[in-house]
């Protein structure tokens, strides 16, 4: 079964049809730039270039970077504020021809997807997926249950916004090495780590894919620490798997059975 995801970011939006057996893409994904300013009209034409360049005409799944109930966007930290109260899936649904759109947090659609197909699979305990990129997204996971929209990358970490200082972008912006970079994840890991006390932290984001610059450099984490196994490509499957799940009336939450 195919169905299509397509994962809005803050530097980027990418897509691609996902085969949900395989936990993986179907085809190459497609990915173009997001706009700046990124706009709900100016992202969703993105989307919509996206999803048009496979030629899909079925349901879609959308990640968001931002707190999401109810299919409406909430907050909008790293995206246009205009965004705040938009009614996302309508929006997309309308620009796609009427098909059926599920939305969800960017973060919450990665550790979904590594839940079931990744570094999280069969894990019990709490596990907490972090994505490092323009921000810092969040998925927390209680006996297999992801408890949604838990935006981690705000905690005030040192009278700063943590994703500030400890994401993806903060080390390309301030030309960070990756030992120091590593230092700054280490406090937040730590401090993410006082307050929920996990027993795995997944690493994803487009940085997953150089975890060997700087995972090892991490010292003093009692938790596993792992990089994502679907690496850049997990929110992609985890949408398409909240679309699924949307249609069959079931939540995609949990590890594989």
């Amino acid at each position: 079964m195919q169905i299509f995801g397509v994962d809005i970011g803050g530097s980027g939006i990418k897509g691609a049809p996902v085969d949900l057996e395989r936990g993986d893409l179907a085809q190459e994904r497609h990915k173009v730039l997001t706009p700046n300013p990124a706009t709900p009209e100016g992202v969703v034409e993105c989307v919509a270039e996206v999803v048009e360049h496979f030629g899909w005409t079925g349901p879609v799944g959308a990640t968001f970077p931002g707190v999401i109930t109810g299919g409406t966007a909430r907050t909008a930290a790293n995206v246009d504020k205009s965004w705040i109260g938009t009614d996302i899936s309508g929006l997309i649904s309308e620009r796609v021809g009427g098909a059926p759109v599920t939305v969800l947090n960017d973060a919450d659609a990665a550790g979904v997807a590594e839940m079931h197909f990744g570094a999280g699979r069969g894990r019990t305990g709490t596990v907490i997926m972090l994505t490092l990129g323009t921000g810092i997204g969040s998925a927390v996971f209680t006996g297999g249950h992801l408890v949604p929209n838990t935006e981690l990358g705000h905690l005030e970490l040192h009278g700063h916004d943590a994703e500030k200082k400890a994401s993806s972008k903060a080390r390309e912006d301030e030309d960070l090495t990756w030992e120091h970079w590593a230092h700054r994840v280490q406090k937040y890991l730590a401090h993410v780590e006082m307050l929920f006390s996990p027993e795995l932290f997944i690493i994803g984001g487009g940085v997953s894919r150089k975890a060997h610059k700087f995972l090892p450099l991490i010292e003093g984490i009692q938790a596993e620490i792992v990089p994502a196994e679907l690496q850049n490509n997990a929110g992609i499957v985890g949408a398409a798997m909240a679309a699924r799940a949307d249609g069959q009336g079931v939540r995609p939450a949990g590890p594989a059975g």
